[in-house]
């Protein structure tokens, strides 16, 4: 199965965005409660959206009624999130001692990055967006997983971490969207099976770079 292949390219960036000190400082407690504003902010004003509307190009191109469906199911899913996280970040900031959000911040040139990769590969072909798609929900979870089990006791951030973890129904998501990968993987030419395997090479690494550039927060002129 092709999710093999790509198991092998995600576990080593995986270990490193689960080290990165965005995600360990949520785990411990250390994380500057602005970088989780910065990250929200970003999520759910820029990158979720997009990915939603990838989504959506997907679906459109699928050649089976079931992927339509299921990439159907994931559009309505990343956008319930999204309002779910922002929500919460509102009922929880003070007690995180985290600034409000406020006005949408402008999109990071990093989330613009990743944001503009979703929009270009999901434009190209059904494959090369399968394999742009698959790395955000599958190190989600994994990445969520690990906050959940890995939580400090008593870290500041506990309460977010709760809510950040989709449940555990998320799971049969991902297998559904892997499966989705293998039978595309087994019907596609060898053009078709090695975009998605490119794509998904490329789109493992901005996954590090977002919890990079969230625990940076450059700045820029207004």
């Amino acid at each position: 199965m092709l999710r093999d292949e790509l198991k092998e390219i995600r576990d080593p960036v995986l270990r490193k965005v689960q080290d990165h000190p965005f995600w360990a400082g949520l785990r411990d407690g250390t994380l500057p409660p602005e970088a989780l504003a910065f990250f929200v902010q970003q999520d759910t004003g820029h990158l979720l959206p997009a990915y939603a509307r990838a989504l959506a190009r997907c679906a459109a191109a699928a050649p089976d009624d079931a992927d339509t469906a299921l990439l159907g199911q994931s559009i309505v899913g990343t956008l319930d999130a999204r309002d779910k996280l922002r929500r919460a970040y509102a009922d929880l900031a003070s007690e995180l001692g985290a600034p409000a959000l406020g006005e949408q911040l402008p999109i990071d040139p990093a989330t613009h990055a990743h944001a503009s990769f979703f929009t270009a590969a999901s434009a190209r072909s059904f494959h090369d967006g399968l394999g742009a798609l698959l790395p955000m929900v599958w190190f989600n979870a994994e990445v969520s997983d690990g906050l959940r089990d890995g939580v400090r006791p008593g870290s500041r951030y506990a309460p977010w971490i709760e809510v950040y973890h989709p449940g555990e129904s998320y799971g049969y998501a991902v297998s559904a969207f892997l499966d989705m990968v293998d039978r595309a993987a087994e019907t596609a030419s060898e053009r078709g099976r090695r975009a998605i395997v490119e794509q998904f090479s490329i789109s493992v690494r901005y996954e590090w770079a977002f919890a990079d550039c969230c625990l940076h927060q450059p700045s820029w002129p207004v």
